[in-house]
């Protein structure tokens, strides 16, 4: 009792000190496993070591990867790449269907990008096509929101994804080869609660119109070629799995052996950031500076990387305390499977205002209890990381900075926001894990 109520007091802890005290997320994560691993009366010699090994064994697997998928993103960005699959994909569905087109914009569009850069940069085309189809701006911000937290919280090589699936031990192939699929339907359902709910309330498309920054039209690369830094490295983890599957369909030879190193997610997305550094029209020495795209990406990844260590840290540390059993006895008689992962992310989130720490606290957490809720499986690691995206997005609100780039950019009053933003984020969130629970009651 005495090791759940520490555990029950750690969370707390990272909940108050990055909401209350606005205490860096790495910083939170340390104190936590320091304070728990303190009171339960861990040999001081082994609490060390297993934030060290905690730390550095998760950003040994999964740090270079998280720093190229920013840099993907980055470039994608900054050249205007990922502008021009926007326009792409408006062309296929027509600016009728606007609201459609736009979940489906962002759910690519978060792939690579991360969710607030990406809103900030689409803000302004969904606007203008919102006002030429003479709609209610509330309609296709909320389905342009979905897309965008949909693909965020659930498909990789968005940081939050990879970094759970390092954390856990999952299968990156696995996790895309069910997270695709299911998170498409996903983002139709998004799209269909934004028509029904966030429908029923005008906003005027006219609000908060800005311009769009990205590169010139003559500047940006053709769609083919936007595309090829993120669908290449997605088919090439995928194509691993399949290779790795009991049949072996591609033998057990050196084709099979070449499939497997090609699509490792750290050869796949370095594959990635190749292609993406033809995106410019003219690459120079100064987008590869420290000052530069790759400086900027190197920044941003840092702190993903930072928390995804600390959280691992944390998670050795109750790995090693003992803690693990205990709780695991307990929790399968529960009978909760998925949604275990699924409440503790949601509550999470919802606690402290980040999707992404969410996902890596979370993970920390289960990783060693894989076993006992009966998800050791690779199947089953795969659908525990995608309920743990699912739950990172329930209620999305006031401690969310996403919140407010949506309302502020849209001209929403905080009330609307509540009304939209939160709600919807819940609905989806739930929805995806209760397709996620299905899809685990046939494969596991």
């Amino acid at each position: 009792m005495l090791l759940i109520l520490l555990l029950l007091v750690s969370v707390a802890i990272i909940v108050f000190t990055t909401t209350k005290l606005n205490l860096h997320a790495f910083l939170a994560l340390i104190l936590a496993a320091l304070f728990f691993g303190l009171c339960s009366g861990m040999d001081l010699e082994v609490l060390i070591t297993s934030i060290e090994d905690g730390f550095g064994g998760v950003v040994g697997g999964v740090g270079i990867v998280i720093i190229a998928g920013v840099i993907i993103g980055t470039f994608l960005e900054r050249s205007g790449g990922a502008a021009v699959i926007a326009a792409w994909v408006l062309k296929r569905l027509g600016a009728k269907r606007v609201p459609l087109a736009m979940s489906l914009v962002g759910y690519v569009s978060s792939i690579p990008v991360f969710a607030d850069s990406a809103f900030v940069m689409l803000a302004p085309l969904n606007q203008a096509l919102t006002l030429r189809a003479k709609l209610s701006l509330a309609t296709t911000v909320m389905a342009l929101v979905m897309g965008l937290m949909i693909a965020h919280t659930m498909v990789p090589p968005t940081p939050g994804p990879i970094a759970a699936a390092g954390i856990i031990g999952a299968d990156l192939g696995l996790v895309l080869l069910i997270g695709v699929p299911v998170t498409l339907v996903v983002v139709l359902l998004g799209w269909f609660y934004a028509e029904k709910w966030a429908g029923r309330m005008y906003l005027d498309p006219a609000a908060g119109l800005m311009p769009m920054e990205h590169a010139a039209p003559e500047e940006a690369p053709r769609p083919a070629k936007a595309f090829m830094p993120i669908l290449v490295p997605l088919l090439l983890i995928v194509l691993r799995s399949v290779a790795e599957l009991p049949s072996h369909p591609f033998g057990t030879g050196w084709i099979a052996g070449a499939i497997g190193f090609i699509g490792t997610p750290l050869v796949a997305l370095l594959l990635g950031v190749v292609l993406a550094l033809t995106l410019p029209k003219k690459l120079d020495k100064e987008m590869l500076s420290g000052s530069g795209w790759i400086g900027e990406a190197m920044l941003g990844g840092a702190v993903i990387i930072l928390i995804t260590g600390a959280g691992g840290a944390f998670g050795k540390v109750l790995q090693n305390s003992g803690i693990v059993d205990l709780i695991g006895q307990g929790l399968v008689g529960a009978g909760l499977g998925l949604w275990l992962p699924f409440l503790i992310a949601a509550a999470l989130r919802a606690a402290q205002g980040s999707a992404t720490v969410a996902i890596i606290t979370t993970a920390s957490l289960l990783a060693p209890l894989a076993e006992p809720l009966g998800l050791d499986a690779p199947l089953g690691k795969a659908l525990m990381v995608l309920a743990i995206g699912a739950g990172s997005m329930v209620a999305s609100h006031a401690n969310d900075s996403m919140f407010w780039i949506v309302t502020q950019m849209s001209g929403m009053d905080v009330k609307m926001g509540y009304r939209l933003i939160t709600v919807l984020s819940t609905a989806v969130g739930v929805s995806a894990a209760a397709l996620f629970w299905l899809v685990g009651l046939v494969v596991l």
